[in-house]
């Protein structure tokens, strides 16, 4: 009888378990090292006159996460890679400077809670507040967010015309599989296109919301409702489009206007 090839047996589990292990110890060595490159950049930034200023850089973290994403795995998942990233760099954040986060969950607190963690990671402090006005209050502190609710009844996002300083930079979940849009995140922060991008943009017109859409698409422009309340409208934008764009200037409504930008979800 012909003996079996030892190059193909499986490896034994005390062997795979012992492999694990010595992967954990590099990946807490990595995490460490990453760790301490982050209060080196907040000693940087102060050394420059920038300690005042958030870090939150959306459109860098997004083409991050998009570079890592398609860069070849054989078992990682998206949504394990996404999870991770997002952890480390909030992390990093909440190590070079004030780092907190208010969430106005309208009729699904615990959704916008999760959703809020699942973008900014574990280290940001996090306060529920139970009126938009209070999570606005706080994206106007340094390095505060606001994460608010799409479901409803306040059409907070057109307070935000009034508020040029404060602009919508996320939607929330960042990641297509973990569903739909449900909540934006408001900072003070500069927001700039990606290359796949969503604009929000309000509008008091009438009529139906395909009606607008229509107009919309005259003149160029994709766009969809995603939210109503109050006699107002917020739009997603296909593409990134500066508050001034001749086109959203013919678009309907007296009361308009572009209040952020954001990287569209990733879809893979």
């Amino acid at each position: 009888m012909a003996k079996a090839d030892p190059k193909s047996a499986p490896p034994t589990l005390e062997a795979v378990r012992a492999r694990i292990d010595a992967i954990d110890a590099q990946l807490l060595a990595l995490v460490d090292e990453r760790a301490g490159l982050a209060v080196e950049v907040a000693a940087a930034k102060a050394a420059a006159g920038d300690a005042d200023k958030f870090a939150l850089r959306p459109g860098r973290e997004a083409q991050l996460i998009r570079s890592l994403l398609e860069r070849p795995r054989n078992a990682a998942r998206p949504s394990l890679v996404v999870r991770i990233w997002r952890e480390l760099i909030g992390d990093s954040l909440s190590r070079q400077g004030p780092f907190h986060i208010s969430v106005f969950g309208g009729r699904d607190p615990g959704r916008a809670v999760e959703g809020a963690r699942l973008r900014f990671g574990a280290a940001a402090s996090l306060r529920q507040v139970a009126r938009p006005e209070d999570a606005i209050a706080g994206a106007k502190t340094l390095g505060g967010v606001a994460v608010l609710a799409l479901s409803c009844d306040t059409p907070w996002w057109g307070r935000l015309l009034a508020e040029p300083k404060l602009k919508v930079f996320a939607a929330l979940p960042c990641l297509s599989a973990w569903g739909p849009n449900t909540a934006l995140a408001v900072a003070d922060v500069e927001v700039e296109p990606t290359g796949a991008d969503l604009t929000y943009w309000v509008t008091d017109a009438g009529g139906t919301a395909q009606a607008i859409e229509n107009a919309l698409g005259r003149d160029g422009v994709a766009g969809d409702l995603i939210a109503e309340a109050g006699g107002l409208k917020l739009f997603a934008l296909m593409g990134f489009y500066q508050p001034g764009d001749e086109r959203l200037a013919r678009a309907p409504g007296r009361l308009t206007g572009v209040i952020g930008a954001a990287p569209a979800p990733i879809d893979v």
